[in-house]
């Protein structure tokens, strides 16, 4: 029962995160707030304690939240921006784990080179979840956010392969070789992307034999659409290499293939509304466990450093400022490297940093806030080496990586809003005609597709319709598609002239929706405008078919 009451309670503290945020004369991101409203519940007062486990917590939250930005992230724009998302997610890693690293070693006493390096690892890692819940969305300008969400996809990996090689290594299971690093860092890498790629279609297939088997029962198809990111994560897992790559590129197929398209609608309509309201209710549960944490962090640090004769517990604080400074600096120093040599031997097809201004270059930098990742990497250092030892300096470790976080995620709060200032997002006029032209292309291939169905109707002898009703019906429906005015489903009085005009609607709405597809492969229209479109055929579709 007490594990029953407390999922209750968090899911509560996460309904009631935005209410109170709402309701404060102050404007507090919904991160902060969740984190703070964790670590109220954790105090003494209230009592709440939840053991974190991060193997429960990269399995429990992780392939859902990765799963769901996979799903969202278009192919197209994710691999056009693939150089600048290797650079920051695999160069810039690596980069991060031996320069911080070293940092770390030389400055924090009685911090051996490996915890150090291990340390680097977990504090590599960005998220793209909490950069969204402090700035809000649509903030950021998008060939940015994109870059920032396919480097927080992929770094995750890397950052935690990287904490898997430094604790092998103080563990006396390995020996570090670069060679060897390398190696298994592709084998880890690849592997990954194969598992998720496989594990989505072996679902298409299935889905495709349990709707023959059951019908278009929508529960049970999104219940196994729900089952996918873990079953992605944990073959991948047992398999050896990335769980976290499965479980992204497993959202990715599924966003890019036609598994979603030609679901059943109801399927989809469900999907659409389950998996918005899991991925509120995760990422709060995220940010209120991050909370939870800090206060028996705090304690424990500061308990242990009293205990220590070399460590001051200002110093721990005063480490915390130091290490995320760095950070910041590398990552601006390795973006300003991207822009200059992308200028100088990348003009025919330059990097999107190519022609950043130093103010772009800062809202880069400080758009790489640290959130649940570098927590659950750090927190699943072992307590023990393998002679039975304590791992050394790993209540440091645990303090300095939680202080970057919430460090990150307050310098965050109060320097980006201030860089975006006049920073112009988005084109809301270009946006407004991109989907005038996309409704106008699809009305078009709607109304040829009727005069379709309209010779072939009034040449079948099953269906001994009237020719002047048959073209009445076509005629309004043609005429209502013309104007594409505001979708009232105008019903005459005979049920003859009400199906027929149902059923026009849903063979012009099928077609409009393969005509969207069509638009978006060509690149006419952005992947934003496509969601919006086919969200609102789907609702029309759905009142068609209700009245059926």
């Amino acid at each position: 029962m007490e594990i029953f009451f407390t999922i209750l309670i968090l899911t509560l503290m996460v309904s009631l995160s935005g209410v109170v945020t709402r309701l404060l004369p102050f404007q507090i991101p919904l991160p902060l707030m969740q984190i703070a409203l964790g670590a109220l519940l954790a105090w003494p007062q209230f009592g709440l304690h939840v053991d974190f486990n991060p193997e429960l917590f990269l399995v429990l939250f992780i392939p859902p939240l990765l799963f769901a930005d996979g799903w969202k992230t278009p192919a197209r724009e994710f691999l056009r921006n693939g150089g600048e998302i290797v650079a920051l997610a695999l160069v810039l890693v690596l980069i991060t784990v031996v320069g911080v690293g070293y940092l770390i070693y030389w400055m924090v006493p009685g911090i051996p080179l490996v915890a150090a390096l291990a340390l680097a690892a977990v504090l590599s890692p960005t998220d793209a979840v909490a950069l969204s819940g402090i700035v809000g969305e649509g903030r950021i300008p998008k060939k940015l956010m994109d870059i920032l969400q396919g480097e927080a996809l992929m770094n995750d990996a890397s950052g935690l392969v990287s904490l898997k090689f430094a604790i092998a290594v103080a563990m006396g299971t390995m020996v570090f070789t670069v060679g060897g690093a390398s190696i298994e860092f592709i084998k880890v890498a690849v592997g990954g992307l194969l598992a998720g790629i496989a594990v989505t279609w072996t679902y298409s297939k299935s889905l495709r034999l349990i709707s023959r088997w059951s019908g278009d029962d929508p529960a049970t198809q999104t219940m196994l659409l729900l089952l996918l990111p873990f079953a992605a994560y944990l073959i991948a897992e047992h398999l050896g290499v990335s769980g976290i790559l499965a479980a992204v590129a497993s959202g990715m197929t599924i966003g890019q293939s036609g598994i979603i398209r030609n679901a059943p609608l109801a399927m989809r309509l469900r999907a659409n509304s389950v998996w918005a309201m899991l991925e509120f209710v995760f990422n709060g549960m995220v940010f209120i466990m991050l909370g939870l944490q800090f206060p028996d962090i705090l304690e424990t640090s500061i308990t242990q450093a009293e205990l220590d004769p070399t460590i001051e517990t200002w110093m721990l604080f005063a480490d915390v400022v130091v290490i995320y400074a760095a950070l910041m600096i590398l990552r601006f120093g390795w973006l300003w490297l991207m822009k200059k040599f992308s200028q100088r031997f990348m003009k025919k097809r330059p990097l999107v940093f190519g022609n950043y201004s130093t103010r772009e270059i800062l809202i880069a930098s400080f758009a790489g806030v640290r959130g649940a990742i570098t927590l659950a990497g750090v927190l699943s250092i072992p307590l023990l080496l393998s002679n039975g030892t304590a791992f050394p300096a790993r209540y440091q470790l645990v303090f300095i990586a939680a202080g970057v976080i919430l460090f990150s995620l307050i310098c965050g709060v109060i320097a980006l809003p201030m860089l975006l200032r006049g920073v112009e997002v988005s084109d809301k006029a270009h946006h407004r005609q991109e989907e005038r032209m996309a409704r106008a292309a699809a009305a078009e291939v709607a109304i040829v597709s009727l005069q379709k169905m309209e010779e072939r109707l009034a040449s079948s002898a099953d269906e001994n319709l009237d020719t002047q009703l048959l073209s009445e019906v076509s005629s309004r429906v043609i005429g209502t598609l013309r104007r594409r005015a505001d979708g009232n489903n105008e019903q005459g009085n005979a049920r003859l002239i009400e199906d027929l005009e149902r059923r026009m609607r849903l063979n012009a709405l099928r077609a409009e929706r393969g005509e969207y597809y069509h638009l978006r492969a060509q690149q006419k229209i952005s992947n934003e405008t496509l969601v919006k479109l086919l969200r609102d055929l789907d609702l029309l579709e759905a009142i068609l078919v209700e009245h059926e």
